[in-house]
């Protein structure tokens, strides 16, 4: 069953809303503040970036439709704080630590100063498969019949439901990079290849803007097999 994240090409949900002042960065100021909590959050080594965004979508699915974008991602971090034993739910609803953080969270803490550079080098996920690439550029290949995760039930996966079971062409290979389905779960980096693959837009959905259109997706090897 597609999940409710899990939006790509689904009819019923409306027009993507649009921001009446594109100029800003953050629609609202407390946009600004939510992301900052999410680094300083992210800095203490408790989680990674798979890990966040699975969380993410396993809100409850009435929360997940009617919340907007930053409160999905304070809905999540709220989520991973309890789970890791960093704040208690109690500690979040009135807004401040019954307790004293422990040394070692404090040593990680994200100052200002390291914010600059936090963001700018992001998060490298390239990393050494041990192995060369199944596929050359140029490949037909075909995706896995049912978009989820094969070692996890209802876990985290990059291949969204619409690409599932389609063929489409390798146009670049990205090298071997960490895989989500695996490191959301804390199972381990796993890396894998990871190639950029086109589709044609009329082989993904049933009425094709263009015949000339098509969407690219990059798509880890476990994906794919030859078409």
């Amino acid at each position: 069953m597609t999940r409710i994240h899990d939006m790509g090409g689904r009819f019923g949900d409306g027009p993507v809303p649009r921001e009446d002042d594109e100029s800003r960065i953050f629609a609202k100021d407390w946009h600004g503040r939510a992301l900052a909590l999410t680094l300083a959050a992210g800095a203490l080594g408790k989680w990674n970036i798979d890990a966040s965004r699975h969380v993410k979508e396993c809100l409850p699915p009435a929360d997940y439709a009617s919340f907007g974008y930053y409160e999905k991602w304070l809905a999540g971090l709220a989520n991973l704080l309890v789970e890791h034993g960093l704040a208690s739910l109690e500690e979040i609803a009135a807004g401040r630590s019954d307790a004293p953080a422990p040394d070692d969270l404090v040593a990680r803490r994200l100052d200002a100063a390291r914010v600059k550079a936090a963001l700018r080098s992001g998060g490298p996920s390239a990393r050494d498969s041990g192995d060369g690439p199944a596929f050359a550029i140029g490949a037909q290949v075909r995706t896995s019949a049912i978009a989820g995760n094969r070692t996890q039930n209802g876990g985290h996966t990059r291949l969204p439901a619409y690409a599932a079971g389609r063929v489409g062409t390798v146009v670049l290979h990205h090298g071997a990079h960490i895989f989500p389905d695996s490191n959301a779960h804390f199972n381990g980096e796993a890396p894998q290849h990871l190639y950029a693959v086109s589709f044609a837009a009329g082989d993904l959905w049933q009425h094709a803007e263009s015949p000339h259109d098509e969407v690219r997706l990059d798509l880890w090897e476990s994906y794919l097999e030859p078409a």
